[in-house]
């Protein structure tokens, strides 16, 4: 089975809502700058996006992530393709490089 590394939702303000998850769930900041967070759960992580910057969407952690195109590497280390479902939905196809 695959695992889902996170799902991410389009908000208006990276830093209003992570103080809003904080103080409503028990969670950790792994990662924030001004376009993009990600909380951690203990079952998954929540990432936070800016609109025009990244495209709410899903994540798949996929070791041959590189069979649904050419892989980019991101600022958190690990790289990734966006494709496309039936229903026009963003799906990141995720390697984490260990």
């Amino acid at each position: 089975m695959d695992k889902i590394h996170h799902i991410a939702i389009e908000v208006k303000s990276i830093k209003d809502t992570i103080d809003w998850y904080k103080k409503h769930s028990s969670c950790e900041v792994s990662y924030q700058d001004d376009t993009w967070a990600l909380l951690k759960y203990e079952n998954i992580s929540l990432a936070l996006v800016l609109p025009n910057s990244h495209p709410p969407h899903i994540a798949f952690e996929k070791d041959d992530a590189h069979k649904y195109g050419e892989l980019k590497l991101h600022r958190d280390g690990t790289s990734s393709v966006y494709v496309r479902d039936p229903s026009d939905n963003a799906v990141e196809m995720l390697k984490l490089n260990k």
